[in-house]
């Protein structure tokens, strides 16, 4: 992690997303540093292997492809003491109110839909970086070295 970044956690199965919220931040959040893992056991290696300073936020998608969904990995996030206040925003394409309603009720911070053009990338991003930059306080949650499994 680069010194005065802000690091951003994607838990994304499509690499395409990674690649627009890169290109998007080039010119609209140069600060931002994007993490990107592509399923549940990725993102709680990632965590797992932190000590110190980690993501300062976390962009998840419901439907992940592979094992766990993201609202599985969202529940592991809200239950250990580590994850409790990192701010989680489901990024999907998803509009079913269930899906929303599932969020929201497993702690999500937000519920945000994925553009479907790259112009809509560039806006989202810059929306991001306006909020959760330079308007929103987000704690910085030191991370310890330990295994992120389901608490008992």
């Amino acid at each position: 992690m680069m010194p005065g970044t802000f690091p951003i956690l994607l838990v994304d199965d499509d690499p395409h997303i990674a690649d627009l919220l890169s290109r998007s931040a080039r010119d609209h959040f140069p600060e931002a540093e994007f993490i990107h893992v592509t399923s549940f056991e990725d993102a709680s290696c990632y965590l797992s292997d932190l000590t110190g300073r980690g993501p300062v936020l976390v962009l998840l998608d419901i439907n992940l492809n592979i094992g766990p969904s993201g609202l599985e990995f969202l529940h592991l996030i809200r239950t250990h003491p580590q994850g409790t206040l990192l701010p989680v925003i489901i990024l999907s394409s998803s509009q079913e109110d269930a899906d929303k309603k599932a969020a929201w009720l497993a702690g999500a911070t937000a519920f945000t839909q994925k553009p479907d053009t790259y112009s809509g990338w560039k806006e989202y991003v810059s929306q991001l970086r306006s909020y959760w930059y330079q308007t929103a306080t987000v704690p910085r949650v030191w991370f310890e070295k330990e295994k992120w499994t389901e608490q008992d």
